[in-house]
């Protein structure tokens, strides 16, 4: 649409106002009368220890960055808390063939520029997010997009290369935020200013100190606002987060307390703490240029001895929770493959595996492990992991630490047996906890080759019948938990710490680790 067009629709939009209003002659008694006092704003503050490095939706896709965007704009479809699936946010969506998905958007949507929101703002922002191809973005999550395409200002076409069951969970993802095609350069991010059509929008931006965000009346969709803004405070560490949301100057605070800190908070009785599981999770991986990693009887003997609890017990403080699948509870097909398979850690299960491969034991194991990138639990996760094996008598366990960068390198040649590791998905659907582990392409790659497993991912990637699909994710887990090229560990949590006085604050907290503000009030 021209902007001819855009700014006649804005001027239109307000002369009608203005007729309705001048239109009006009875007394409305809802609204305010002379000397009543002026209603006082519901002005939120949060303090948090993320960092933000771009307002731009096409830009890295960092957890601070990632919490403003998912409140400034809108996206096509939406997740809502304790619905696993997608619902509409700024349309209506539905596959039309196996490689033709359809976007009906609602009328009347706009920035809070006066701009409407169409079709061709749609076509845009794919178009944009795929040709910057941003470091640390989001744009080959879509890589199954041939291309949108417009038929008309309230319909975008998504034509597919190849079927692509993800694709309304990825348009779920802040990388998917619809942004005005007329204040957008094409070519390059707009990191510093945002022009979105979500709950809040941009009221001021102090980089690496401040946002502030105030309630974008505009707004049309599952997630309008229940407070009138939001202050974001960057705070320096933990201290400053653990004294902000104390002393009253934070009404919340997020991201950035200990184990020792939180567990100071939930005792305390001016605050209270709300916890959920996150999508970040920790297991072990097998690094198959192992001779010893390749032997599959290993790998079993391995996941039938590891003990789960005491891990998160001894080395988290059960600031974790223990984890039997690749894929945490929460997501379609979400199934506890490891404990079907290995039910309770066994020395005479393990044993009987190992005598069965006629592998002599004790089984010299080497692991990996990295001090900083995973936090002060790491070393105590490793060492617990070495008592458990070395407990049963049927390995002999060597540990080898290496700092992030030398780390990263070292997993991928035959150094370690078995390392540790972490992931945390892009989009909020279990095909993100599955596809490093399986495909040939994943971040993860270790040598595991599975025509059983690929098979199943492949299905289950375009299989459009949501409980086949799960099925397939079902089974995928349990060839993953039978033939254990990764064990999983734990599952973290997310916290936030909040004064006694805000409500809603369970809806706020997304699996992914950023904030839905918008349920916010007190």
């Amino acid at each position: 649409m021209s902007e001819w067009v855009r700014r006649v629709s804005a001027a239109v939009a307000v002369g009608a106002l203005g007729v309705s209003l001048a239109a009006c002659g009875e007394p409305d008694d809802n609204a305010p009368h002379p000397g009543d006092p002026t209603p006082k704003l519901m002005l939120l503050r949060l303090a948090t220890t993320d960092t933000i490095s771009t307002l731009d939706p096409a830009g890295p896709s960092d957890v601070g960055s990632r919490t403003v965007q998912a409140n400034l704009y809108q996206t096509l479809l939406t997740i809502l808390p304790d619905k696993p699936t997608p619902v509409p946010d700024a349309a209506d969506c539905q596959f039309d063939s196996p490689t033709t998905y359809t976007c009906s958007l609602k009328e009347h949507l706009t920035f809070p520029n006066g701009h409407e929101l169409t079709s061709s703002d749609v076509k845009f922002s794919f178009d944009r997010l795929v040709r910057l191809r941003t470091p640390g973005g989001a744009a080959a999550l879509f890589s199954s997009v041939k291309s949108v395409s417009t038929p008309d200002e309230l319909t975008a076409v998504f034509n597919l290369t190849n079927p692509d069951a993800r694709l309304p969970y990825l348009l779920t993802t802040t990388a998917a935020s619809i942004v005005d095609e007329e204040s957008y350069p094409a070519n390059k991010l707009l990191d510093t200013k945002a022009i979105g059509s979500g709950p809040y929008q941009l009221a001021g931006y102090k980089p690496g100190t401040e946002v502030t965000l105030t309630k974008f009346p505009g707004y049309h969709g599952p997630r309008a606002a229940q407070n009138d803004g939001v202050t974001i405070s960057l705070m320096k560490d933990s201290n400053a987060l653990y004294q902000a949301v104390t002393t009253g100057k934070a009404d919340l605070a997020f991201h950035g307390f200990g184990p020792s800190l939180l567990d100071k908070l939930r005792k305390s009785d001016q605050v209270q703490v709300v916890e959920t599981g996150s999508a970040e999770i920790r297991l072990f991986t097998f690094q198959m240029k192992s001779l010893l990693a390749r032997n599959p009887a290993v790998r079993r003997a391995v996941a039938q001895l590891i003990d789960r609890p005491a891990i998160a017990k001894k080395a988290y403080g059960d600031h974790v929770s223990p984890l039997y699948s690749v894929v945490p509870p929460g997501y379609g097909g979400q199934a506890d493959a490891f404990k079907t398979e290995y039910k309770q850690p066994s020395k005479t299960a393990a044993a009987a595996i190992l005598k069965e491969a006629n592998i002599a034991v004790p089984v010299p194991l080497t692991v990996g492990w990295t001090p900083s990138q995973y936090g002060v639990g790491a070393k105590a996760e490793v060492l617990e992991l070495k008592r458990q094996l070395e407990a049963s008598g049927l390995f002999r366990v060597t540990l080898r630490g290496a700092e992030w960068p030398q780390y990263q390198e070292l997993t991928k040649t035959a150094t370690y047996d078995l390392y540790q590791a972490g992931w945390t998905p892009s989009y909020p659907d279990a095909d993100d906890y599955l596809t490093p582990f399986v495909a040939i392409d994943g971040e993860f790659v270790n040598g595991y080759r599975s025509a059983a497993a690929t098979k199943l991912l492949q299905q289950e990637r375009t299989e459009q019948n949501g409980l086949k699909r799960d099925d397939l994710i079902g089974q995928l887990q349990g060839v993953i938990a039978r033939e254990a090229p990764v064990i999983p560990s734990w599952q973290g949590r997310v916290a936030v710490v909040a004064g006694k006085d805000l409500e809603n604050l369970k809806t706020a907290l997304d699996p992914l680790s950023f904030l839905y503000l918008s349920g916010l009030r007190k």
